[in-house]
C-alpha cells in the first residue's frame, strides 16, 4: 500500500482539501492518504467551514476529518509527503533523521511546475473566492499525482 501524507500549517484549510481531492482521484484499497498540520492549533478539529464547503461543491465530503500535527513518525509511515508552501517543507525537514526522510518531502505545486517550489497560498484570512482558487490547484496537483502513481 502507498501512504500518501498532505501537510500545511494548521491542517484545516489547504492540507485536507488535498487529502479529499486526492482520496477521489485513487484506488483506496492500494492507497491511505492522509494530512497532518506543522502546528498544533488545531489538533482534533474539523476543517475550515470553507473548505468544507467548497469540497461539497465539488462533491466532496471532508467534514469528518479531524486536524493532527506532523510529527517524527511520519516519515516512517509514510511513501510520499507533500507540502503546500516554504514554511511547512522547513518545518518539516526540520524533524527529518536522514536523507531519505528529507528526499519524501515535495512541494505539492512541483507536480504542476516542476522545481519551482511554488506555494498554495493559505486562504485562510482571505475570502471564499481563495478556497476555491486553492481547490482549483489542489485538484491540478493531484490529478497529476494520481496518473503518476496509478
Amino acid at each position: 500500500m502507498t501512504k500518501i501524507l498532505m501537510v500545511c500549517l494548521g491542517n484545516i484549510c489547504r492540507s485536507p482539501l488535498a487529502e479529499g481531492i486526492l482520496r477521489s482521484k485513487l484506488p483506496l484499497d492500494n492507497f491511505l492518504v492522509d494530512s497532518a498540520g506543522t502546528a498544533n492549533y488545531h489538533v482534533g478539529d474539523r476543517p475550515d467551514s470553507r473548505s468544507i464547503a467548497v469540497a461539497k461543491k465539488f462533491g466532496l465530503d471532508i467534514s469528518n476529518l479531524r486536524g493532527r500535527q506532523f510529527n517524527m513518525n511520519d516519515f516512517d509511515t509514510f511513501d510520499y509527503i507533500f507540502v503546500m508552501d516554504e514554511s511547512n517543507y522547513n518545518n518539516v525537514i526540520s524533524l527529518a533523521r536522514s536523507d531519505k526522510d528529507i528526499a519524501k518531502v515535495k512541494f505539492i505545486l512541483n507536480e504542476v511546475y516542476p522545481n519551482q517550489n511554488y506555494s498554495i497560498p493559505d486562504p485562510y484570512y482571505g475570502g471564499n473566492s481563495g478556497f476555491e482558487n486553492v481547490y482549483k490547484m489542489l485538484d491540478e496537483a493531484c490529478s497529476l499525482i494520481a496518473d503518476r502513481l496509478t
